[in-house]
């Protein structure tokens, strides 16, 4: 097993005073990193990771990581072009049956963004209703890069379990 650390810098400077600050994540108990960089081509959908409820089981034709074994999740659009913006939807499995997502949730990377989450079992939800707070989670069924413009755009995906 080995330790996963995870450091987030922010460097500023305003009005002569130093306003940035470091945050690290250590994540223990790690035993296997799917890693992989993903061109996805302008104006396409890809599918950059599975999840299930047992690693290998094929949802979809592609295998599948653990979802309860999920410790952390990092997708960053590696453009160097603020504009060159790609969707990210994090497909919902609602009825947490393994199969098709139920719900989604979609947010824009620009180029040199990342996001960042730790766990895929029962760790996110939506409610399109009233803009109310949904308590109930779900898991994390796919993660779905939508390219967005006019140029191919590299996408880098890391898991930890």
């Amino acid at each position: 097993m080995a330790t996963l650390t995870s450091t987030i810098t922010e460097s500023i400077s305003l009005n002569g005073a130093d306003r940035g600050s470091t945050n690290t994540l250590t994540v223990a108990s790690v035993t296997q990193v799917f890693h992989r960089i993903v061109t996805v081509p302008a104006t396409k959908d890809v599918t950059v990771a599975l999840f299930a409820s047992t690693t290998g089981d094929d949802t979809g034709g592609d295998p599948s990581i653990d979802v309860n074994d999920v410790k952390y999740i990092r997708v960053t659009n590696l453009s160097a072009t603020a504009s060159d913006i790609v969707n990210l939807s994090l497909q919902i499995d609602a009825g947490e049956n393994d199969t098709d997502a139920d719900e989604s949730a979609t947010i824009a990377l620009g180029g040199g963004e990342s996001f960042i989450m730790n766990g895929a079992d029962d760790y996110i939800a939506v409610q399109d209703t009233n803009a109310t707070i949904e308590t109930t989670l779900h898991d994390l069924e796919s993660l779905l890069i939508d390219g967005h413009g006019s140029s191919n755009v590299s996408v880098e995906v890391f898991i930890a379990s």
